[in-house]
């Protein structure tokens, strides 16, 4: 969904997508050409990719549950911090990241609009780029 469907969608009506990973799924709510927004609802135990964005700067908070936030300048060098509903970070272009759910949890992302702005460095599902 890019900006020009989203004004093409009628008053009232839901503009929502609803995106399958092998970790859980997203819910894209916002997206346009300044920003975006999803939910990413992960299962307790999977983790999503080790990666990083050359462009794309968001910020997540966590809504429910409970999650191990790692980050750093590598992925030889990641820094582990646990979070709980009402804890936020932020993850700038460059920095290698990724989160693994210790619960079941639901976790909102906002973004810059570079969606497909992904860089992975290693997948425990075998994803590519």
């Amino acid at each position: 969904m890019n900006s020009t469907d989203s004004q093409a969608v009628p008053p009232g009506s839901d503009p929502q997508k609803r995106v399958e990973k092998p970790w859980g799924h997203e819910v894209w709510w916002a997206d346009t050409d300044h920003y975006a927004g999803k939910l990413l609802v992960v299962d307790a135990g999977h983790r999503l990719s080790v990666q990083l964005h050359r462009e794309k700067d968001e910020t997540s908070y966590v809504l429910s549950g409970k999650v191990l936030v790692l980050q750093g300048p590598s992925a030889e060098a990641l820094t582990e911090r646990v979070l709980e509903p009402g804890a936020s970070w932020r993850n700038e272009p460059g920095l290698v990241h990724t989160f693994e759910a210790l619960e079941d949890s639901t976790v909102l992302e906002v973004s810059t609009p570079h969606l497909d702005d992904v860089v992975r460095l290693s997948d425990r599902y075998g994803r590519d780029d």
